[in-house]
């Protein structure tokens, strides 16, 4: 999985919300990811309602998918579950760092990463960081 293609995606994802808004009761981001079977894996950007640096639920308190769900970025890679999280933590927190739009990302409360289902992992937060 490139950098560049995840940053393709991120920057159209964005810059649609820039343009519509984000939802007044999203608190923090977070990225859903997926096992599709296969070696395929897919990922959605979702807004949530809380976030809380102490309890990994906040993720499950959805406002809005972005429209992602329905155009998730998606990708091939013989891995473990655990290589795919390294690698897109590792791909987010560089795009946090200079991607074009995380401004929009740094909105919000925070930003999280996890398998549905599974533990996150906090990429950036107002509170620590």
């Amino acid at each position: 999985m490139m950098f560049d293609q995840v940053s393709e995606w991120l920057d159209d994802v964005l810059e649609d919300i820039s343009e519509t808004g984000i939802p007044n009761e999203v608190m923090a981001f977070g990225f859903n990811l997926y096992d599709d079977g296969d070696d395929n894996w897919s990922m959605e950007l979702v807004g949530t309602s809380e976030f809380d640096l102490d309890d990994e639920d906040w993720l499950c308190n959805e406002v809005t998918d972005f429209d992602t769900r329905d155009d998730p970025f998606q990708w091939c890679k013989k891995a473990e579950w655990e290589e795919i999280l390294n690698d897109v933590t590792c791909l987010l927190k560089r795009y946090l760092d200079g991607g074009k739009h995380a401004d929009v990302l740094k909105a919000k409360s925070g930003v999280g990463v996890g398998f549905v289902n599974g533990d996150v992992m906090i990429l950036w937060s107002r509170n620590t960081f």
